[in-house]
């Protein structure tokens, strides 16, 4: 019976494959690769070009770790991606560095695991678990104590000393095998070493050990051959700001010994490192400096320093008695109101040689400036070249990094004054999209608006428009006779970026924007038939741009459609955290075709100014539906804001008020419950409306809220399902409910929440992960299916592993029995009558995020879409699902509602996976769409990478297939009306002859 039933589930997915040809990837979706933004704090960790000896700069690759856990190589000549790796959430990146054809990483805890690859092609050559994640010592920032060196040696690879938790130091040889491990003796002391540094006789270690006020220099020396220790020495020093204020410098020229460069007290001192650490520590005499800037030239012997008045000199390792020479300081460096603080970068040219950037914003020009020092040039004396270039800081934001990288997360690559390409790594960190729908063509949408037109435009315009007509007459009659109509399956135009021709649909409604808004302060609007961005915004930080703040997406709302007079509108609501510690709410109200300012503030091309509408923290925000789609917003004090505040909407918003129910969460991390509220008008400060408190839950101790599961708004076909027998189960379709996912220390919850009462109306307690709960939730319409841990394997045939369960909600406590739940007051003693069905099912992989499909009508099945941590997109249809499939074998009358037997393993069918090939790493989110077809869903996955596509759970049922022959459907219609012309004639000369003869 189970290959039977295996073989009934293997026809149900053969008979809905219907849109995973391999023919159709690239036409019916499309896939866009990020790194993520890169981490420029720390040179251990910021982005950097390397290339291979004699190799054209075109070939370079740009090496970076960036904040999304990625470590990525980026093609210079183009910006693509070389190769990436993606670390696991609790593996963060805190070090890189390359060698020859070899790029190594440190990342975990501590730098507990180190990992080889293979600088050209990525390929993990190496692995290497160093230590206990668990039982590291944790710094802050989290690159401290830990870093690695290179030992020069000849051959495609140097053996490695690794430092780690800031007291151990190991020599890794190329298969990631420890040579040698040396811990330090006074590991549990207040010595935390940070750098590493090389020499023929001796490995020197360096780091601070804790004073009263301040942190003194410590240095040990280690034999490279054995690891022994050969000795140590605290150096006398007061070091007032960390790692972060040493630089350690080496070059090639053993003949010169490697320093530790500080700075102390507005003092440059070095100290030359021996095997007997007898060094005297000796100062750069002749300027008082505020800052020591490692350029990432310090195994070159090169860093910066910046004068108290901000000047930038250059300085390298020299043989003079302090060790170090100043060789250029850079002209007008020094704070000024006409550009703003330079920075300041170092690179290798292909034959490795130094240079240093500096990189500033001239206000005077409105242009970026930059200037490249070559100590190499004028036969050693260095010379500098310097260029402007058109840096579009409104499009960008602010330069953080040389390479370029932006604070909105973009890497740009200039050469000279020219752009070289633009990656947009902010779309890797999308918080908030909605898909908005396009206008009709505009020629069609401008007729339809003209109520006032008079009898003479008309005239005018009719015979305006009938110069069209005969290229329009051409184009049918070709299209009818060769039969090349549009198909689901056929690939949708990019749409037109002319500003001459406003933006509109495609027949079927395929193209889209999708409005993205990102954690980095800039909102994009995509094509959907392509990814590419038609236009992107800055988003203003207002007053707090004098002293800095972060804009952090909280509400995306549609709130003009192409259904109603003006442009489609979206307005995005925001929580605006200046680093002065104040929090304000700001609303930032967009024309979703053009990017423009809907209030007509900010013009365009510059950064989008926002609306402050609350002074102060926001609770919440909704939508009200219908006509006027107010935005309504909650303030800290449970007070009620309207946007738009006019006469209009307050009126609309008093007359729906007493049927608004709001239920938030409440109380203080880790005691936090739901609570309901209602509206009650003129209740709060200047006669504002104000919420009050009508339900609260009673959770379980030590259950705290993890998210709360909204059902999609949509239309409803089917009130009902009728069963075999011709009886009826009804959907139970409260408008209220809700869905919470809970968690406690041994278990997470589920529950259906009614949220005009507070009452449960469906509760499930489940396993919970090792590292917490990871239950993951979808709720449409009365279908509700979650996916969580299983750790228990008592039973046989039970295993560890992940469950799906599907539950459906009918009315009643059978069939037949109607409660009209979706009209029935929330306080009637019926409308907690819930016949509640489920089942549960061995689910294949983890998901990281989860949604159904959408349709305009709501008619076609509804499949599941989920993202895996196998880097795919799947589908499942909702028969799999199903929680009435019978467990025995099916009756006649079940086998007509075409239910088939319970088989608790959902199949891993490979042919559900919608994305193909691709690897879409890292989903955090999916959001479906309907098109003009009803058959088709449209289906956005967004997380580290993007991935759209469109589905069609129910087959093309509304178009006509692609091996559908029209063209002998034509010739048949024309040989019919041929033979009607030959043969009618005929029978009525027939007919005529009968008459005759009757």
């Amino acid at each position: 019976m189970r290959v039977i039933t295996s073989f009934t589930i293997s026809l149900l997915f053969s008979a809905v494959s219907y849109a995973l040809h391999e023919s159709e990837a690239g036409i019916v979706d499309w896939y866009n690769a990020n790194i993520g933004v890169p981490l420029s704090d720390s040179s251990s960790t910021s982005p950097s070009f390397h290339t291979k000896q004699n190799q054209p700069p075109h070939k370079a690759l740009l090496l970076t770790a960036t904040s999304s856990n990625v470590l990525a190589a980026l093609h210079a000549g183009n910006g693509s991606v070389a190769w990436r790796y993606i670390y696991e959430d609790n593996d963060s990146i805190v070090y890189y560095q390359r060698d020859k054809d070899v790029v190594a990483s440190l990342s975990g805890p501590g730098g507990a695991t180190l990992r080889i690859f293979d600088f050209e092609t990525g390929d993990l050559i190496a692995e290497k678990f160093l230590h206990n994640p668990n039982t590291a010592r944790l710094f802050e920032p989290n690159d401290v104590g830990t870093s690695m060196t290179f030992l020069s040696q000849e051959g495609q690879f140097s053996d490695m000393l690794v430092l780690t938790s800031g007291h151990v130091l190991r020599r890794v040889d190329s298969s990631g095998k420890v040579q040698w491990t040396w811990t330090s003796p006074d590991e549990t002391s207040l010595v935390i070493y940070s750098k590493v540094l090389v020499s023929p006789s001796a490995v020197y270690l360096v780091g601070l050990a804790k004073s009263f006020a301040s942190y003194t220099l410590h240095i040990s020396a280690i034999s490279p051959s054995t690891g022994d220790l050969i000795t140590s020495a605290s150096i006398p020093s007061t070091v007032t700001d960390g790692p972060s204020s040493i630089v350690c410098l080496n070059t090639n020229d053993y003949s010169m010994p490697p320093r530790v460069v500080w700075l102390e007290a507005g003092t440059i001192r070095a100290v030359a490192l021996t095997s007997e650490l007898k060094g005297t520590p000796v100062s750069v005499k002749g300027a008082t400096y505020e800052r020591i800037v490692d350029v990432g030239l310090a195994e070159k012997g090169h860093f910066v320093a910046l004068k108290s008045d901000g000047s930038g000199r250059v300085l390298k390792l020299d043989s003079e008695k302090a060790g170090l020479k100043v060789i250029w300081e850079f002209s007008d460096s020094a704070r000024s109101d006409r550009y703003t603080e330079s920075l300041y970068t170092g690179g290798l040219d292909k034959d490795g040689r130094p240079f240093v950037g500096r990189v500033f914003w001239s206000h005077a020009l409105g242009r970026a400036s930059a200037h490249v020092y070559a100590p190499h040039l004028a036969e050693g004396k260095g010379l500098v070249s310097g260029f402007t270039f058109n840096f579009d800081t409104n499009t960008h934001g602010i330069i953080s990094h040389v390479s370029l990288t932006t604070t909105t997360g973009a890497i740009q690559l200039w050469q000279g004054d020219k752009i070289q390409w633009t990656r947009e790594e902010s779309l890797s960190r999308i918080q908030l999209a909605e898909m908005v729908e396009l206008p009709e063509p505009n020629t069609i949408a401008t007729h339809v608006r003209d109520e006032h037109e008079t009898f003479v435009g008309r005239l005018i315009r009719q015979f305006s428009d009938a110069r069209d007509f005969p290229a329009y007459l051409t184009h049918f009659v070709r299209r009818f006779a060769t039969g090349s109509y549009a198909s689901a399956t056929s690939r949708v135009e990019p749409a037109n970026t002319n500003a001459s021709k406003p933006l509109s649909r495609d027949d079927f409604g395929f193209r889209k924007i999708i409005v993205a808004a990102t954690d980095a302060g800039k909102i994009f609007g995509l094509d959907s038939t392509n990814g590419k961005i038609l236009w992107s915004r800055v988003l203003g930080l207002g007053w707090a741009a004098q002293v800095g703040g972060r804009i952090n997406p909280v509400k995306l709302f549609v709130t003009r459609t192409v259904n109603e007079e003006s442009e489609p509108q979206v307005v995005l609501v925001t929580q605006r955290r200046a680093d002065n510690s104040l929090v304000d709410t700001v609303l930032f109200h967009i024309n979703a075709l053009t990017g423009e300012d809907a209030t007509g503030v900010s013009p365009s091309g510059e950064v989008l100014q926002g609306v402050d509408i609350i002074s102060g923290p926001l609770i919440e925000a909704y939508m009200l539906e219908g006509e006027s789609r107010i935005v309504i917003l909650l303030d800290e004090f449970r007070q009620v804001y309207l946007y738009p505040n006019t006469p209009a909407n307050r009126e609309s918003f008093d007359a729906t008020a007493p049927s608004l129910r709001f239920p938030l969460r409440t109380g203080e991390p880790g005691y936090r419950q739901l609570t309901g509220h209602q509206v009650a008008l003129d209740a709060g400060i200047n006669n504002m409306a104000q919420i009050y408190a009508t339900w609260a839950t009673s959770l379980p101790p030590s259950h705290e809220i993890i998210s709360v599961v909204t059902r999609p708004k949509g239309l409803v076909a089917s009130l009902g399902k009728v069963l075999g027998d011709r009886t009826t189960l009804y959907k139970y379709l409260n408008p209220h409910m809700f869905a919470v996912l809970t968690s406690s220390p041994n278990s997470c919850g589920v529950r259906v929440l009614d949220g005009a009462k507070g009452s449960t109306l469906y509760s499930a307690i489940v396993g919970k992960a090792p590292g917490g709960c990871d239950v993951k939730a979808m709720f449409v319409e009365n279908w509700l299916v979650y996916v969580y841990w299983d750790g228990e394997f008592e039973g046989v045939g039970m295993t560890k592993g992940y469950r799906a369960v599907s539950v459906e909600l009918y009315e009643g406590r059978g069939v037949d029995d109607k409660t009209s739940s979706s009209d029935m007051s929330s306080f009637s003693n019926e409308s907690l009558i819930v016949n509640a069905i489920e089942q549960a099912f061995v689910f294949p992989h983890r998901i990281t995020a989860i949604a159904s499909t959408s349709t305009k009508f709501g008619v076609t099945t509804k499949d599941l879409i989920v993202a895996n941590e196998k880097q795919q997109i799947q589908s499942f249809p909702r028969r799999i699902l199903d929680p009435r499939r019978p467990k025995h074998k099916p009756t006649a009358e079940e086998q007509e509602e075409q239910l088939f037997q319970y088989d608790p393993v959902i199949p891993d069918d490979p042919r559900r996976v919608l994305s193909h090939n691709y690897e879409v790493a890292n989903i955090r989110h999916i959001l479906t769409s309907p098109s003009q077809l009803e058959s088709t869903s449209l289906v956005f996955a967004y997380g580290l990478d993007l991935f759209f596509t469109r589905v069609a759970p129910s087959g093309t049922f509304d178009v006509l297939s692609d091996s559908f022959n029209k063209v002998q459907l034509v010739l048949t219609v024309c040989g019919l009306a041929i033979a009607i012309m030959i043969t009618k004639p005929m029978v009525q000369k027939k007919r005529l002859r009968e008459r005759w003869y009757q």
